[in-house]
């Protein structure tokens, strides 16, 4: 073997258990020397707020951020094993409903031993509280579809309750208008008074009703056209030389469609019956008319007849 080879062999192999020794211990000190230097570590946490029980009628209208950034200082090692499920929640206690401000001072942060808050974001939360009031809206139904040919809806839905009780903030609660609900739906309908329960749409904001849903009533009616006729001669039935009082009246008819449009003028003729047997007199008699399928209204619905 040559001398620089043997000599090199002699270097690694002598001493050798002092020397893997040492070499472990300057790894042991490297670790520890290491994992005491101070480090730093971020960890968000959750915030639980408490908040003042509903008989308070006290609501908090400004967010409460769901974490906290917080950044702590200590040793690696204890920041190295340290997971975010062994942080526990921020909790603030707003029971009294009035705070203004909240800070976030290191003492509301559990931390392990060895360690200490360096810093939380946001510091403050700045807070604005509001009186819960209730008042009464009107509820709104609407109409979805269109009924059978030849039908209506005869005026809007009637809701049951008519009104509702809105709760929530003071602010919210008196400029909201109205409660609204699911449309009724009128596709196909023919003739009839037809009942629902529709649910309640949600409310905006932080309003809450005091009821789910409502009852919602559609009259579905055949569907007419109105047709006046003004000025029209009263005929006297009974006395042939009858005086009238008022001898014209207004005549207003609503019928279906197709009958309205085959209607004549000559067909409406109001008419009075004079019934008595006496020689003269005067009478206020009703004024008669009748057109098939359609409802008659007259102004004046009676007249004074004199014979």
């Amino acid at each position: 073997m040559a001398p620089a080879l043997y000599h090199l062999r002699s270097l690694v192999v002598e001493n050798l258990n002092l020397k893997l020794f040492s070499l472990a211990f300057a790894f042991v000190m490297y670790a520890l020397i290491h994992g005491s230097q101070d480090a730093q570590r971020s960890f968000q946490l959750s915030v639980v707020a408490l908040t003042p029980p509903d008989t308070a009628n006290r609501v908090l209208v400004t967010p409460i951020p769901p974490q906290i950034h917080v950044q702590l200082r200590g040793p690696r090692s204890v920041l190295d094993d340290l997971h975010p499920d062994d942080m526990a929640n921020v909790q603030l206690d707003l029971h009294a409903g009035n705070e203004t401000r909240i800070t976030f001072d290191p003492s509301m942060i559990p931390v392990p031993p060895g360690l200490k808050v360096d810093q939380i974001t946001p510091p403050t939360i700045d807070l604005a509280w509001e009186d819960v009031i209730v008042r009464d809206v009107p509820v709104e139904v609407g109409v979805l579809g269109t009924p059978a040919t030849g039908y209506v809806v005869k005026e809007a839905p009637r809701a049951d309750p008519r009104v509702v009780r809105a709760r929530g903030p003071k602010s919210e609660v008196l400029v909201f208008q109205r409660a609204r609900v699911d449309a009724f739906e009128v596709g196909g309908l023919t003739e009839g008074t037809y009942t629902r329960q529709l649910a309640l749409d949600h409310p905006p904001g932080r309003i809450t009703f005091d009821v789910s849903s409502v009852s919602a009533t559609v009259e579905v009616s055949r569907e007419v056209v109105e047709r006046p006729f003004t000025r029209v001669p009263v005929a006297v039935v009974g006395r042939s030389k009858a005086k009238v009082q008022p001898s014209e009246v207004d005549v207003r008819l609503a019928c279906p469609p197709q009958v309205e449009e085959s209607l004549r003028p000559e067909q409406v003729v109001p008419r009075v019956q004079v019934t008595s047997t006496a020689e003269h007199g005067s009478d206020a008699l009703p004024v008669q008319l009748a057109i098939e399928q359609c409802e008659v209204h007259v102004i004046p619905p009676t007249v004074v007849v004199r014979w």
